[in-house]
């Protein structure tokens, strides 16, 4: 299996993140599970990923805030002494039509999902470049690359977050730190499963593959993006929707 490496996963309780956590887990990294509100998702997360050998550990912290963030990537350096994979995942929706849309709903997706990406790169990249390693992976969305109606602010969140990507990647690739991004599309969680089934249907219908993801799809792309085998990719955007965009 080879060295043990530490990977943070922010928003890793749930869904995505916790699918996320569990690869990196069966891969044999430790991990530090990030949550901001739900703790009971995210020690369940962590005890599940305990059972597969591996160090695990459960920790609070609005990455909108780069005091926590700090607090965060100190917690893994003392937890692991180390900080090997960092997989951006937290993030929040408040979907509405523009004319309906207040600023604060736009400014809290924005704060939530680009800013806490950024500030949560920040916080790894100093103790990534000393080790000279480091894998950075940022959950972005297709609809960064397609739009969506309704989704303003998200969209602007997400394709803000494959700009990061690519410039990080330019700023870090001579460290031995790769910097890439998953765009997933229509994945099948609590959230979409709340959605009204003709929605739901209108979604699957619009898929060539004709289904939604499995969090464990988007959790296999991250985790490939973490090995060793990904070496030589950075500043990437791996397009995970079922051939939504094409």
């Amino acid at each position: 299996m080879g060295e043990r490496r530490a990977a943070i996963v922010t928003g890793g309780g749930k869904g995505i993140g916790r699918a996320i956590c569990l690869q990196l887990a069966a891969d044999g990294n430790d991990i530090v599970v990030n949550y901001a509100g739900s703790q009971q998702a995210a020690e369940e997360t962590a005890k599940e990923c305990r059972k597969l050998g591996v160090d695990a550990q459960a920790f609070q912290a609005d990455v909108a805030k780069e005091e926590d963030c700090s607090l965060l990537a100190d917690f893994c350096l003392k937890q692991f002494g180390r900080i090997d994979i960092l997989v951006n995942n937290a993030g929040v929706t408040r979907d509405n039509l523009i004319m309906r849309m207040g600023k604060e709903d736009f400014q809290k997706v924005i704060d939530t999902n680009l800013t806490g990406a950024f500030l949560m790169m920040k916080a790894v990249s100093r103790p990534m470049m000393k080790a000279h390693y480091g894998r950075i992976i940022s959950i972005s969305s297709v609809s960064a690359l397609t739009g969506n109606p309704g989704q303003v602010n998200y969209a602007a969140s997400k394709a803000g977050i494959i700009g990061m990507t690519r410039s990080l990647a330019r700023e870090l690739a001579s460290r031995k730190i790769t910097v890439n991004a998953v765009a997933p599309g229509a994945v099948d969680t609590d959230m979409t499963r709340a959605l009204p089934e003709k929605t739901r249907e209108a979604m699957i219908a619009a898929i060539p593959m004709k289904r939604m993801a499995e969090p464990a799809d988007i959790a296999n792309a991250a985790a490939f993006l973490a090995k060793e085998e990904s070496s030589y990719i950075t500043g990437q955007v791996l397009n995970v929707s079922g051939g939504m965009v094409i």
